[in-house]
């Protein structure tokens, strides 16, 4: 399924209004039959919409223009937001975990299971498809916040249908602790999934490199566009949102006038800009006794 692309606020308010209505649909749900394990799926879907609320102000953040202040951009606001929204995730977990411990006390028997399965049946369906959208929508605006959220939503939907199958089960057998069990093991997926949506976007706000597949294309590009100069070395890349930040050395003839070093210079940041839209990229221009024999050999 193709999905159009929509600018990042549309989608923020979108995902608002999605997990608003998950969230009511599962509790209505819960009310039906009572379970523990369909509780602690809505008890998930509160997450969602604090993960929505979250990347509005994220989103509407990173997108303000530098300042004084902030003479780089406010792009880490992002990864600030999904720190958070793992945070709030791994919250949701011990609030599931403790509900399971009190179902595990005082079992007992789901009612209207029918009904209760296909309103969490079809809750889980729309959260499948915006899941998909988000994650789609998120790489084509290189948004962390939105990535974050849809995989997260993602994993809401691979536990709403172990749900699902669990409280199935439990109808079935007329075993009533499956139910508390199975919120606990609801419990330990969503712990996990905070931990690594928290672990993921940490590591940016360390300004990890960009992914090895995108360092080799911004070499190549500088080899093929820097004709003219000796080498390329010290490269250096970060991500920070939607922006790439590229730096490195590049050597040229000692006998070479600023004007032709700039045209260089010039040359290769529009081949970089045309494959990396937003990238910023500083380059230090040295003479040739800087060269290291290493690196970047120009084309």
């Amino acid at each position: 399924m193709k999905f159009p692309v929509l600018s990042l606020n549309q989608i923020a308010v979108g995902s608002l209004g999605v997990s608003v209505v998950v969230l009511g649909v599962k509790y209505v749900a819960f009310l039906l039959t009572g379970s523990i394990a369909l509780y602690s799926d809505a008890l998930e879907s509160i997450i969602n919409v604090a993960t929505a609320l979250a990347a509005i102000v994220a989103i509407r953040i990173a997108a303000q223009p530098p300042d004084d202040e902030h003479p780089y951009g406010h792009h880490k606001a992002e990864y600030l937001s999904a720190v958070a929204v793992g945070v709030l995730i791994i919250l949701a977990a011990l609030a599931i975990m403790h509900e399971a411990y009190l179902g595990f006390l005082t079992p007992r028997a789901i009612e209207a299971p029918g009904a209760g399965l296909a309103v969490s049946m079809g809750a889980t369906l729309l959260n499948g498809l915006w899941s998909r959208f988000l994650v789609l929508q998120g790489r084509a605006h290189r948004s962390a916040a939105l990535k974050a959220d849809g995989k997260h939503l993602m994993s809401d939907v691979v536990t709403s249908l172990g749900v699902l199958a669990g409280v199935a089960l439990v109808v079935v057998t007329g075993i009533e602790w499956l139910d508390p069990a199975l919120a606990g093991l609801v419990a330990l997926h969503v712990l996990w999934s905070g931990g690594g949506v928290v672990r993921d976007n940490v590591s940016a706000l360390m300004d990890e490199a960009a992914p090895a597949e995108e360092l080799s294309r911004i070499r190549e590009i500088i080899a093929s566009s820097g004709a003219g100069s000796i080498e390329a070395h010290a490269l250096r890349t970060r991500h920070a949102g939607k922006a790439t930040f590229i730096d490195f050395h590049l050597i040229v003839s000692s006998a070479m006038t600023v004007g032709a070093a700039h045209d260089i210079c010039d040359r290769i940041e529009d081949a970089l800009t045309a494959e990396f839209p937003g990238a910023l990229i500083n380059i230090h221009v040295e003479p040739e006794s800087k060269a290291k024999q290493t690196g970047i050999v120009m084309a």
